[in-house]
């Protein structure tokens, strides 16, 4: 038999047919795979309450010609326990997952920076250890940065002059000059700039200290920043509770 191991976190879940769903896990090492849970909604199952959304698993599983199939799963961290007794953690954690899965579309690709950054943000949200909001735009910076799209807030993005500036533009790729600044780009205040690099770098000291003026302003640039480079909207976005 084909087996192999793996830490993972699970995206999400799908019925199939009766008593089945298949599962969407980011893997420590085998990036993205999709696996059928047999038999997980009968409320006999040995692991299905354990392959719920956001929950950190070891999980054993059977090669597969179109899907792979879980043999065994064990809990490491219950997650998702505490994020779905909390709506706003829970809108905020799918966001989450849906972006994880849109960055790591090839299945079984290797990203283990994808997968330890997830697994950081969902141990801050489930922990409450920083606001929400705050914690989903530094998760969402910080995975479009290893996916290769790292937005710049001090220098321009365009010539590379010594910052800060005072204009940000998406298509640009950050904060641009006079010179360089397209029309129609966004003009941000002083603390917004500061607040995304913040966020970007892990400096939660000052993100923390943050107004929530300057917070919002700068969750409608990430979010602005993360569909332009995915090239579609997440539909899990709308759903996201900014207060």
């Amino acid at each position: 038999m084909k087996l192999y191991r793996d830490e993972a976190v699970v995206l999400r879940a799908q019925k199939l047919g009766e008593a089945d769903r298949i599962i969407t896990l980011l893997t420590r090492a085998n990036g993205r795979v999709r696996a059928v849970g047999k038999g997980v909604r009968r409320t006999s199952s040995k692991f299905g309450a354990r392959l719920e959304p956001f929950g950190l698993v070891d999980v054993q599983l059977h090669l597969g010609r179109s899907l792979d199939v879980v043999t065994q799963v064990q809990t490491i961290e219950p997650y998702g326990r505490a994020i779905g007794q909390d709506y706003s953690l829970y809108t905020t954690a799918t966001v989450m997952a849906e972006t994880a899965e849109r960055l790591t579309e090839v299945e079984k690709d290797p990203a283990p920076q994808q997968y330890l950054l997830l697994v950081g943000a969902l141990h801050a949200l489930a922990t409450k250890r920083h606001a929400a909001p705050l914690v989903l735009d530094s998760y969402l910076l910080r995975s479009l940065a290893v996916a290769g799209w790292a937005p710049s807030f001090v220098d321009c993005a365009r010539c590379g002059r010594q910052g800060p500036h005072h204009s940000f533009n998406v298509s640009a790729g950050g904060a641009v000059c006079d010179g360089c600044r397209p029309p129609g780009s966004a003009a941000p205040a002083p603390q917004t700039f500061e607040l995304l690099g913040a966020l970007l770098s892990g400096e939660w000291s000052t993100a923390d200290a943050s107004d929530e003026r300057h917070r919002r302003e700068a969750s409608g640039l990430v979010a602005a920043h993360l569909q332009y480079h995915l090239e579609r909207q997440l539909r899990s976005l709308r759903h996201v509770e900014r207060v």
